[in-house]
């Protein structure tokens, strides 16, 4: 398995990038890297983690995508940036999948001209796992799209099955579209339309109907689907919720000398509990229906985090996510052509 690592993506590049690579290195022995930008910034970094250097190949690049260049002008110009030096690496089969915690709009811009849609796809979405009451669920699109048509939101179900099944290992994941009742008559046309196509598609996939906000963090569903808009102000909406949660319980536990004696006794099941709304553990978002795998790393993120991100692009790697899309669309189209 050999990775792309856009070395100089995030706000912590390249030290996090390495320092997440030799994380997930030490969980997959078998890991190749090819760690693309500036080498005289990448070396020093390499020299501390041996195995990874040997495990490792520096492709050289000065040229960088920063957080405020526009998607057309990360195009025109960075033709030979580490981001798109790393994309390439995996439109030239060259590695299997490319992790990079960069400027989101200009890798997807990138990647999808580089990489084109699979056949049957008309658009790519941003898709990564969510905590819920019963562990983990997959939603997409997260900010790719803003605007979508009842077939984006199908093909969006299709893609999220398949996402679900390479990394919560369910054979039969349930999908719900998000809406704003689980009524038959509510939402806008495209999410009833959408509705109605999964419904009556011949792909042997669970659909249950709407969900709505509510039914997210419980795990009602195992696939979340919704376009682009609704999809990233959910998101963001949960982590400012769980930040805050965060601080209100370190708040109450400082608050009196018996609060921080309780806090001690409780400090297992508080680390316990951190530990599964920390969103280094949800990083790696994969941008779904691209004919390749470019997962995309959260910028903020430290080398663990870095590294979860990693792990993601392996299992959809090891999993041929895009073989099994093509599989199941091209199912689709099929019995749409017998229609």
């Amino acid at each position: 398995m050999k990775i792309a690592l856009d070395a100089m993506g995030g706000d912590y590049a390249p030290k996090a990038v390495i320092r997440g690579a030799n994380f997930a290195l030490s969980r997959n022995p078998d890991l190749e890297f090819l760690l693309v930008g500036n080498e005289s910034e990448i070396r020093p970094l390499l020299h501390k983690h041996h195995k990874l250097e040997q495990r490792s190949q520096i492709i050289h690049t000065t040229d960088v995508v920063t957080n405020e260049d526009k998607p057309s002008i990360a195009l025109r110009q960075g033709k030979n940036s580490s981001m798109q030096l790393a994309i390439n690496t995996v439109k030239e089969k060259i590695a299997d999948a490319c992790v990079s915690g960069g400027n989101t709009g200009a890798l997807m811009a990138m990647a999808k001209i580089a990489l084109r849609t699979l056949p049957g796809i008309d658009r790519p979405a941003i898709c990564s796992l969510f905590p819920t009451r019963k562990g983990q669920a997959v939603m997409l699109d997260l900010g790719a799209n803003p605007e979508c048509t009842a077939e984006n939101l199908f093909q969006f179900a299709i893609m999220g099955e398949a996402f679900g099944v390479a990394l919560l290992g369910k054979k039969e994941p349930t999908i719900g579209l998000l809406n704003i009742g689980s009524e038959a008559g509510k939402g806008v046309d495209s999410v009833r339309q959408a509705s109605e196509m999964l419904q009556t598609t011949q792909i042997p996939i669970k659909y249950v109907g709407f969900i709505e906000g509510n039914d997210i963090a419980t795990g009602t569903v195992d696939i979340i689907v919704t376009d682009g808009f609704t999809g990233n102000i959910a998101l963001k909406t949960a982590e400012g919720v769980a930040k805050l949660c965060g601080e209100y319980i370190k708040m109450g536990l400082t608050s009196s000398i018996f609060a921080k004696v309780g806090s001690m006794m409780a400090k297992p099941a508080l680390k316990s509990i951190f530990k599964k709304i920390d969103p280094r553990a949800h990083n790696g978002a994969m941008f779904l229906g691209l004919n390749g795998i470019i997962v995309k790393s959260h910028g903020g993120m430290d080398h663990v985090g870095f590294a979860n991100a990693i792990d993601v692009a392996i299992h959809l790697a090891k999993a041929n996510i895009n073989q099994r899309i093509i599989d199941e669309i091209g199912f689709s189209s099929e019995n749409d052509a017998d229609l």
